[in-house]
């Protein structure tokens, strides 16, 4: 098949077919496109959608992101997980505002130099807002190339993520290429997707290797499987008199970066040393249902205390430290089960009973 001959074929189902009323997709702009490209990343749609609505609603724009604190950012992304890129969206706003005089620059290169930006989240910039011809590869489209063509090799691996770019910068077209880059997003979302796709309805069937091999399952080849290491922490919920929680905001980089979290200890025989050093004096503990939670790399298990303060100390230093009223809780970055805990001792303290 001719380049120009899928691209038409594309073209046409989206016309038909395609998904045109995303919130992004309305009153596009550079900031809206760029916003929603970052959500998405490693992200579904469905789980964007409200997370977009509310960021948006509250920082409309790049001058806003530029100047909101960078808690008001973290706290709009708590959820979404992977902090690092709203960082990135935080700084990437700072220095478009600075160096760009608060426009994005209209270059694939200059887009991708940006922080948390990389090769296809620049060219969906450039070409859904900007009228570009500019490739994408994100992991919708990879799945529908590797499918078309039989691309063999996890495309995680450098020369198969070649392979995949030769192929669409080749297939990108010179006309409507913000529509094609759409609609490429759109086959691989509700088409050519993971388990079971609707090979009937694809537009470029005919011509699929994948599908002519019979052997749709295997394209893209999946990342080759891993160990995931098991990690135990325990977090103790420290509870003041007045039903506040200490919290203590973490390092800007690394797990969980400038999120704001709870005290880890190895295990609750250490906490009495920490709470000394700390100058707090322990009363009551209580244990809450563990928590398990996936990173990319490894596995969490989260084993909480519900531990009442009968003394705080003055000696916590206010800038990484905080009592978290639950009652009046302040708008900050919280890593997600450190959310779920609090909502759980929220309801305990409420009802009284255990949680």
């Amino acid at each position: 098949m001719r380049e120009t001959d899928f691209s038409e074929r594309v073209l046409d189902w989206f016309d038909q077919h395609g998904r045109k009323n995303l919130p992004w997709q309305q009153e596009i702009t550079p900031y809206r496109v760029w916003v929603s490209e970052i959500m998405l990343q490693q992200t579904q749609v469905a789980t964007v959608l409200d997370y977009y609505q509310r960021f948006m609603a509250t920082l409309p724009d790049l001058k806003a992101l530029a100047e909101a604190p960078e808690d008001e950012v973290l706290h709009l992304w708590t959820g979404l997980g992977y902090y690092s890129r709203a960082r990135n969206l935080h700084k990437t706003a700072h220095i478009l505002m600075q160096q760009y005089e608060g426009n994005f620059p209209a270059s694939v290169e200059q887009l991708e130099a940006l922080p948390g930006i990389g090769r296809s989240t620049a060219g969906a910039i450039a070409s859904i807002a900007l009228g570009m011809r500019a490739p994408i590869l994100d992991g919708n489209v990879k799945r529908v190339l590797s499918r078309h063509w039989a691309v063999e090799g996890y495309p995680g691996e450098s020369a198969v993520a070649r392979q995949l770019w030769d192929l669409a910068e080749r297939l990108t077209p010179t006309e409507r290429v913000n529509h094609y880059t759409q609609a490429m997003m759109d086959l691989g979302a509700t088409l050519c997707t993971r388990t079971k796709p609707s090979c009937l309805l694809c537009p470029v069937v005919a011509s699929c290797k994948a599908h002519i091999l019979g052997r749709e399952q295997d394209f893209p080849t999946p990342k080759p499987r891993q160990t995931v290491p098991q990690k135990h922490v325990v977090m103790p919920l420290l509870v003041d008199a007045q039903g506040c929680i200490l919290l203590y905001r973490r390092p800007s980089t690394g797990l969980w970066g400038g999120l704001w979290s709870l005290p880890e200890l190895e295990s609750l025989s250490a906490l009495p040393l920490w709470a000394q050093r700390h100058g707090i004096t322990l009363g009551l503990q209580q244990p809450l249902a563990e928590i398990s939670h996936r990173f990319s790399h490894f596995q969490l298990q989260i084993e909480p205390w519900l531990v009442q303060v009968e003394a705080a100390a003055v000696g916590i230093a206010e800038a990484d430290w905080l009592w978290y009223n639950i009652k009046q809780p302040p708008r900050l970055g919280l890593a997600a089960p450190v959310k779920t805990l609090l909502k759980r001792v929220t309801h305990h303290i409420d009802q009284g009973t255990a949680a």
